[in-house]
């Protein structure tokens, strides 16, 4: 059997993309399936798609694309599927020419089943879908979600439909009631949600992690004030929030607002998200509304107890409160509905570890229920009752066939004339299609990288092709004119290791990295030529709470990381002392910090200072005396006005160093830990004052590239920080 799922974009990491590739990498197993995106935004998709399974796109969406197809013709005029004000918008809106696309693809497929995965999707396949294949379309938010205009629009093509797919069984019961004596099938099956690869939780990282899209519905705001009930009685707790969406900047307010800054994350996207759930202790979902819950089996899968609202639709279906979770109900009597019982439930697991490991197991349980393999033959069900039940001459297939003629494919011709002026018909250019690493003739060498609580660094290799003979792991220092690197040999089989894959480890106990970035390769033994390693999963979890190595030369720290492009790299600090910063604390005038010393032999912090050192004129340097709390903790306090009677330049910076009589000066930053650019992320809420000449200052500490801490104060005028 072929089956073709049609999706907008498969170049992103959304919850609808993901659950596209589970399910299309489940059936791969049985049948030939194909996924069609509908938009090609970039050159590679940002998820990895099974080799069985060709991606190919409709339109060219990439703007340095030679075929790049944003400014042609027909997406002038608007498409005839959904054209309502407000159900489409923005830079991959649906236009004339994907009218034209999408039924020239729908005519032309000889898939035995087309799986449409968006509104407006399923209406194109309601209305151009053969009618000798099997037709089905996907919900994969709620019927509650969409506006009036979509909900009446795809409602209405439902009907010529063979069977419409929720991913919770709420929904469809909605959506049985709202469409009474309907001839087409409405049914949930839930998304699959794959167990990743990742260790699973400790669970003692007291990290309570959450994920999704920051939009209004996900409530991000109930969960920050719900932790900030909490936060004085766990003050070692902290709260990670991954993703991007509108709210970010409403909830970087509430965050400052709430003096969360130092506890509180605003982390950003990151993929694959199972790493991040793997480092809490706890994972939180706060929404008013969830059509499934795909967050929370991914969090399951990683072992750690899902706190979510019990709200429509998915959480109920998927938590069994007490045993695999706790569902907090919807209060309506609070200044933000919820936050207090959600602030309970957070107290009970905060405090509770034997709770949380009983939870973080049933949650383990529960989630192979959801494996792509167990909803993948759910769907393979699906399509055997509907083609049993199949008879010619349904009511839908009648009725689209008196569809008017102005909804049919004959009115692109008219939309090209009236564009051309004339009533001649231009031809449609064709559609652009391409399988993401096609062209690809280095065969990939994929690399999974976990630390250990000790900090080192254990990489597994697996490769498409490996060549032949012995091969080096090799990390060479980015940007070094030394071009220091170190060589590990590989061994050539690895004993009972049935995909060929090899182990090396990276000891500090053998090695000392000089502080920087390092790149990974494999290369043949005695050789320069070298394939750079394809990150599969950077596991840092087990750094988290742990202090960096001492060792000869020092205070030593390792941190694996997904570069940018997708390769493994390593971020390393090595110095011979460093004063990790563990808490920082504004007020309008000055910045209070607070520090641990981390030295083979310690340093007299009676006598220390801190020192501000000036980066445009050493003259306007400055010094703050530290104040000793025991057990090498010291604090001390940066008053703005000392900085601020020094500036000269449009943006003036500090770099802060512990100072003594007799040592070299220590560092001051935060290296301990599973993060390596502290600057994306712990984030310090400026205040701004008034200068004599260079007018409103903008001054706060900040996190520089190297995870060290200094002083900014630039003009209020300037952009960005």
């Amino acid at each position: 059997m072929k089956i073709v799922f049609l999706i907008h974009n498969a170049y992103g990491i959304g919850g609808t993309i993901r659950s596209t590739l589970n399910l299309s990498t489940a059936l791969a197993a049985g049948h030939d399936v194909e996924v069609v995106s509908v938009h090609r935004v970039a050159d590679e998709p940002q998820l990895s798609y099974d080799a069985r399974v060709p991606l190919t796109s409709l339109i060219d969406m990439r703007e340095d694309s030679p075929t790049y197809e944003g400014e042609h013709e027909l997406t002038k005029l608007p498409n005839t599927m959904f054209p309502d004000k407000g159900v489409d918008f923005g830079r991959l809106r649906y236009t004339a020419l994907h009218d034209e696309r999408i039924a020239g693809f729908l005519g032309r497929t000889d898939a035995d089943v087309v799986i449409a995965t968006r509104p407006i999707l399923n209406g194109y396949l309601a209305r151009y879908g053969q009618r000798r294949c099997l037709r089905i379309g996907q919900e994969h938010l709620s019927l509650d979600a969409h506006s009036d205009q979509l909900r009446t629009d795809q409602n209405t093509a439902l009907r010529d439909l063979d069977a419409f797919v929720t991913v919770s069984e709420a929904d469809a019961r909605q959506y049985r009631t709202a469409l009474p004596g309907i001839g087409t099938t409405i049914l949930a099956i839930p998304n699959g949600v794959p167990r990743p690869e990742v260790e699973p939780s400790s669970l003692d990282s007291r990290v309570i992690v959450s994920a999704g899209r920051l939009v209004a519905v996900k409530r991000y705001d109930r969960l920050i004030n719900a932790f900030a009930a909490v936060a004085a009685d766990y003050p070692d707790w902290t709260l990670r929030l991954y993703g991007r969406g509108p709210e970010r900047p409403k909830l970087r307010r509430l965050i400052d607002e709430l003096g969360l800054y130092d506890r509180v994350f605003l982390m950003g996207a990151v993929s694959p998200i199972e790493t991040e759930w793997a480092k809490g202790a706890v994972a939180a979902v706060a929404s008013d509304m969830e059509s499934f819950g795909m967050t929370i089996v991914e969090a399951m899968h990683c072992g750690v107890p899902v706190i979510a609202t019990d709200c429509p639709h998915g959480p109920a279906e998927i938590i069994s409160h007490g045993q695999d979770g706790l569902l907090v109900p919807l209060a309506k009597d609070e200044p933000i509905p919820g936050a207090g019982v959600y602030a309970d439930a957070l107290r009970s697991l905060m405090s509770d570890e034997t709770l949380r490991r009983k939870l973080g197991a049933g949650a383990l349980a529960k989630a192979s229920s959801f494996a792509p393999d167990v909803i993948g033959r759910r769907y393979e069900e699906l399509f055997t009752t509907l083609s049993r039940e199949r008879a010619p001459g349904r009511a839908g297939d009648r009725d689209r066939e008196r569809a008017p003629k102005a909804e049919r494919p004959g009115l692109l011709r008219r939309m090209r004339a009236a564009l051309r002026g004339d009533d001649g018909a231009a031809s449609a250019s064709g559609a652009k299609s391409g399988t993401p690493g096609a062209a690809e003739t280095t065969p990939r060498h994929l690399a999974f990288a976990r630390s250990s609580a000790i900090g080192d660094v254990r990489i597994r290799l697996t490769a498409d092709a490996p060549p032949a003979g012995p091969l080096d792991f090799v990390a060479r220092l980015r940007r070094d004119p030394q071009r220091r690197e170190v060589r590990v040999p590989l061994p050539e089989t690895e004993t009972g290791a049935g995909d060929g894959s090899v182990n090396v480890t990276l000891q500090h106990s053998e090695h000392t990295l000089p502080e920087g970035r390092w790149d990974c390769y494999v290369a043949p033994r005695g050789s320069n030529t070298r394939t750079r390693l394809t990150a599969a999963l950077t596991e840092q979890a087990r750094l988290i709470g742990q202090p960096p190595v001492r060792n000869a030369d020092g205070i030593a720290a390792w941190v694996p990381y997904t570069t940018t492009d997708g390769f493994l790299a390593l971020r390393t600090w090595q110095r011979p002392a460093h004063a990790e910063v563990t808490r920082i604390a504004i007020t309008h005038d000055a910045a209070t910090i607070t520090a641990r010393v981390l030295a083979p032999t310690g340093l007299p912090l009676t006598e220390a200072t801190v020192h501000a050192a000036a980066r445009e004129d050493a003259a306007h340097d400055f010094a703050v005396p530290v104040t000793p709390l025991g057990d090498d903790l010291f604090t001390f306090t940066l008053p703005y006005a000392e900085a601020l009677q020094r500036r000269t330049v449009e943006h003036d910076l500090w770099d802060l160093t512990v100072r003594t009589a007799d040592q070299p000066p220590v560092p001051l930053g935060r290296i301990t830990g599973d993060l390596v650019d502290r600057k994306k992320t712990d984030y310090v809420p400026p205040a701004l004052h008034e200068h004599p000449t260079r007018g409103t200052t903008r001054i706060k500490p900040f996190f520089t590239v190297t995870n060290n801490v200094a002083l900014s104060a630039r003009d209020e005028a300037a952009e960005g920080e």
